[in-house]
């Protein structure tokens, strides 16, 4: 194999570009590693750990392609990635579009623009976001590693205006049928919804759509915006935003508990319109929360409270998994007792733990519900991680977008005869690989066959490129229970842990 680099100098791309042009390059025929990357301190020295060097002089304002390949699938992915990072558009006349270097040669040539996407390194994204917010546009900051000062900082000043900041950190939003970042295509609708969790937002949205019900706004706040430092400050102006919204009937705020002060803000004051708050793992109920307002802790009991508010009648989200379940567990050894969730969403990751753990006990993960539960863990434990955090990404897409991690992930355990039950996430949408299923599904294959089951849950609508129907068809045709929510993914996990297909029936 062949290691080559291609130094673009003084030219910055941002970070979901940079996954685009690495999934043209993995894509391709002989190419073994490929990676886009602003030369950074830290991504030079991952490069180095891959067998990358002639760094001589690389800055971080420099773009990086890395290729590891035959010497045929060398030259096509670099050529194949320049493509992705630098064709230009044409407009309708035939000339190519007009590439601006800053904010405001964006606005002389789109005078009418109300939102800008921000996507620069954490150092950066402050300033252009109080750039934007002077020059009055609503803001996803995409960006991560923004000072919690400053979060706190722009969305007070954002306040006073009269504008959003969705964000940092914000994965998914949708603007008037718009889908932001990763999105789920979906039918416009009556709900908005307000959300502190980016694949959390994904779910009710695809929910929501799957019951016929579609969505009028979907407001990203950002994880730690309902924490006690930030005080839920664009929370509260999303449900403003949407309460005086004559599109939006009725109001669903997805997130994690948040502070005890934050919750009575928010959830204090009767709203003028239907509201639902899926607080995913909430264990104790909220004091003083008006009538109007409908607190529950998974994202499959807050669509379907939200349908209820609306009139109208969920899908059953059981089905025929009970009797799935039954069967897979007949020829389970006994031997066989720990669940492994490997997932690419991580809201689906906590809710899975959240339920999972009330039946089969502690789990241990990156994303802890507390921090008694890390890993790495005891070889006899139940273990789910977020395979999309920083401690799995570096060197890598993500797994929404690459789901090459999670193959590894999943070849381990299938020579692990401890294992009786591995979950999946599969998340579909914009942005998202163009057939993940189709990637995981032979691996999927090669663990039911060493003995053990797979759930697999699909996050996707038939408005999807990627086929929801179709996603879902290509695991169970090698053998995975596939289920109708992420919650009773979880469930119907715990049921083979238990050997009891009677869990998948809880109720939340």
């Amino acid at each position: 194999m062949i290691h080559q680099i291609e130094v673009l100098r003084d030219n910055y791309k941002d970070s979901v570009r940079l996954l685009e042009a690495t999934r043209s390059m993995l894509a391709l025929d002989g190419v073994e590693y490929a990676w886009a990357v602003m030369g950074t301190p830290a991504n030079l020295e991952t490069l180095g750990g891959e067998g990358f060097t002639d760094f001589d002089d690389v800055t971080a304002n420099d773009l990086v392609l890395a290729v590891r390949a035959d010497e045929s699938g060398v030259e096509s992915a670099l050529s194949t990635a320049n493509d992705v990072l630098f064709a230009a558009t044409a407009g309708g006349d035939g000339e190519a579009a007009v590439v601006v270097q800053h904010l405001g040669g964006a606005l002389d040539e789109h005078a009418d623009a109300n939102l800008a996407i921000i996507s620069v390194p954490g150092p950066y994204a402050t300033l252009e976001t109080q750039k934007a917010l002077t020059a009055g546009l609503d803001v996803l900051l995409f960006s991560d590693n923004v000072p919690l000062e400053d979060e706190i900082a722009l969305k007070q000043r954002a306040t006073e205006l009269g504008r959003l900041v969705m964000g940092p950190g914000a994965g998914t939003a949708m603007i008037a049928g718009t889908g932001l970042a990763f999105a789920n295509r979906v039918q416009r609708g009556s709900v908005g919804v307000v959300a502190a969790a980016g694949t959390g937002a994904q779910e009710v949205m695809a929910l929501l759509d799957r019951a016929g019900v579609g969505c009028s706004h979907v407001i990203g706040v950002g994880g730690r915006d309902l924490s006690a430092e930030v005080g839920g400050l664009m929370a509260h102006a999303g449900i403003a935003a949407l309460e005086a919204d004559p599109g939006t009937e009725a109001i669903l705020l997805v997130s994690k508990p948040p502070s005890p002060e934050v919750a009575e803000s928010l959830l204090g004051t009767a709203p003028s319109k239907p509201m639902v708050a899926a607080l995913i793992g909430l264990r104790e109920p909220l004091d003083g929360v008006p009538e109007q307002i409908a607190v529950c802790n998974t994202l499959e009991q807050g669509a379907v409270l939200t349908l209820e508010k609306l009139g109208q009648t969920a899908p059953d989200p059981v089905g025929d998994t009970p009797e799935v379940v039954a069967d897979k567990i007949v020829a389970l050894p006994p031997t066989r007792k720990r669940l492994v969730g490997l997932f690419s969403g991580g809201t689906l990751c906590y809710e899975a733990m959240t339920i999972a753990v009330d039946h089969i006990g502690a789990i241990h993960s990156n994303t802890p519900l507390d921090k008694g539960w890390t890993v790495p863990a005891p070889d006899d434990a139940h273990v789910c991680l977020d395979l999309g955090e920083e401690e799995y990404t570096e060197g890598r897409p993500h797994p929404m977008i690459d789901p090459e991690a999670r193959v590894d992930w999943m070849l381990k355990q299938v020579d692990d005869p401890t294992v009786a039950v591995v979950l999946l996430d599969v998340v579909l949408g914009d942005g998202s690989h163009p057939d993940p299923a189709g990637m995981l599904a032979p691996v999927a294959a090669q663990i039911i066959e060493s003995g053990a089951v797979v759930v697999a849950y699909v996050l996707g609508t038939d408005l999807d490129p990627q086929g929801f129907s179709s996603q879902q068809q290509k695991l169970r045709d090698v053998g995975c229970i596939v289920t109708e929510t992420a919650a009773r993914g979880a469930l119907a996990a715990a049921a083979v842990v238990n050997r009891d297909p009677a869990l998948v029936h809880h109720e939340f």
